[in-house]
């Protein structure tokens, strides 16, 4: 299996678990957060404030990853994890993005997801730049995928035609060709809405 690029609104997605990029509260927020906070109801929040709180105000240090239900979102799971703020790169901020990738995807396997979509993690508020991020998410999908067997398929969702671009150059310049073979009978599609070319 290949890593899907996909372009769209990843709260419209009927695969096993969504990926939310969460802030430190899991309270919601902006972007994705709100976006999917909006789209399974009051009863996402209401699990999220029934998670423990490490220490004031933290239910999911950065870097780590915490699994609610769906609600009246399609997915099944939401993973929620919280991706670094980016400074200058000299803050760990690479090794706390992958661990946002590698750890939701552990959580998945764990859980028995089959199918997993992930956002582009600190790429909105948080201003960590979109290729190098796009080169962190190819890198750890693509890792899991060639050790690991489940989650069998693993989307990107682009936000804009430049979120697109970026995984889908970031997939090229790993060695992930940019035909357009069909998908396994098994998978069903993500919707309406077609995969970008690097599916």
């Amino acid at each position: 299996m290949k890593i899907e690029v996909w372009q769209g609104d990843i709260t419209t997605l009927a695969v096993d678990a969504i990926v939310n990029a969460a802030n430190e509260t899991l309270l919601g927020g902006g972007g994705v957060d709100g976006a999917i906070h909006r789209a399974a109801g009051p009863a996402l929040l209401a699990e999220c404030e029934q998670l423990p709180e490490l220490r004031p105000g933290v239910r999911c240090p950065t870097g780590e990853v915490r699994a609610t239900a769906a609600y009246a979102l399609p997915a099944r799971h939401v993973l929620h994890t919280v991706g670094p703020v980016w400074h200058d790169g000299q803050r760990d901020e690479p090794a706390l993005l992958a661990n946002c990738y590698w750890k939701s995807l552990q959580l998945a396997e764990s859980l028995g997801v089959q199918s997993i979509a992930f956002p582009a993690i600190s790429c909105g508020v948080y201003g960590y730049p979109l290729y190098q991020a796009a080169q962190v998410a190819v890198t750890e999908t693509l890792a899991w995928q060639r050790s690991h067997a489940q989650p069998m398929r693993i989307v990107l969702v682009a936000f804009n035609t430049a979120t697109a671009k970026a995984y889908q150059q970031a997939l090229a310049a790993a060695g992930q060709s940019m035909d357009s073979e069909p998908r396994s009978p098994l998978l069903p599609p993500l919707g309406d809405t077609g995969l970008a070319a690097a599916h």
